[in-house]
């Protein structure tokens, strides 16, 4: 039998699944997962979740504290939870964000990436080998993923849609980065006005193999993650990515198909380029000048954000109402 593509994609590149969905993650054997905030409001608002819902709010009530201080609580302990879930059916590790909401405020990160490790190690899990905790690439989130990477605390570097964040990135020594190539290409079909690119010329696409390339040229260990993809074609034109994550749809399009998957990206095949050095001005700068990830880098926090004030909703009810 024909080894499908996904079989022939995973031995070029470590395959993650993109969701909250267990029985997705069950039946498609990544070796990681990332979750994010949309991605657990979605999962939280189904019936075979419920009791992960109903165990991160008693947990907030047995803290106390205001309304505000519990609904914190109960949202940390409802990704926290999400994510032990998640490490009883992979062998790897998960990615748990912090609030998108503290995506400008380094001491926030600090303290809320923190607070979940410890969630994570009071649920038994050693985080340092299995949890990556998710920040966006802002250069305030960068400053805090540095600090964190000195504690032990892994991170992913996500909402990421230039070179320069993943520049910064890399110098601050975080594990890994997650280059949104769909965000990226919806952003230029919308300006160009086109339904569709071929594989070699689609902007997502080229962002994520010149970031690879450039990673490769100069050494940097940073683990690139090819994520937020719109089609399965995106996903093989990044075969030899040090890592892709895939939403469940696009893993079982792979799943059923046999088309032949070929290496794109290759660290012995990468072509010089200079050296980039990145502070906070020439960081900021460069985000000015390019609107495609100004635009998105910010989207992107106030998506997470919103489907955020969403989860607190609901938990405020249940706080207030005093069910589960």
């Amino acid at each position: 039998m024909a080894a499908t593509s996904l079989d022939q994609l995973k031995q070029f590149t470590v395959v993650v699944s993109d969701t909250g969905d267990f029985q997705s993650i069950k039946n498609l054997r990544p070796q990681d997962a990332t979750t994010n905030p949309s991605l657990l409001y979605t999962a939280s608002q189904l019936p075979a979740y419920k009791a992960l819902f109903d165990d991160a709010v008693a947990y907030a009530r047995t803290k106390g504290g205001s309304e505000k201080e519990q609904a914190e609580r109960a949202l940390d302990k409802l990704a926290v939870n999400f994510g032990v879930e998640i490490l009883k059916i992979i062998p790897g590790r998960v990615s748990t964000e912090v609030d998108a909401r503290l995506s400008f405020d380094t001491e926030g990160t600090l303290k809320k990436a923190r607070e979940l490790t410890q969630l994570y190690k009071d649920a038994g899990i050693d985080p340092a080998k299995r949890v990556l905790i998710k920040v966006a690439s802002t250069w305030e989130g960068i400053v805090a993923a540095k600090q964190l990477e000195t504690e032990g605390i892994h991170c992913n570097l996500t909402l990421l849609f230039s070179l320069v964040q993943a520049v910064a990135c890399a110098e601050a020594g975080v594990t890994l980065i997650s280059p949104f190539a769909g965000r990226i290409t919806d952003f230029y079909k919308a300006k160009d006005n086109v339904k569709s690119y071929e594989p070699e010329k689609d902007p997502g696409v080229l962002s994520v193999r010149a970031i690879y390339n450039y990673y490769k040229v100069h050494g940097h260990k940073t683990i690139v993650m090819g994520a937020s993809f719109r089609t399965k074609e995106q996903v093989v034109a990044l075969a030899g990515c040090d890592y892709l994550t895939v939403s469940p749809q696009l893993l079982e399009e792979l799943e059923k198909s046999n088309f032949e998957v070929t290496r794109a990206l290759d660290p012995s095949k990468v072509t010089p380029v200079p050296k980039i050095d990145v502070d906070e001005k020439s960081f900021r700068w460069a985000m000015n000048e390019d609107e495609m990830a100004t635009v998105k880098l910010s989207e992107g926090i106030r998506r997470f954000a919103a489907d955020l004030v969403k989860l607190e909703a609901e938990i405020k009810k249940k706080l207030a109402t005093g069910t589960q």
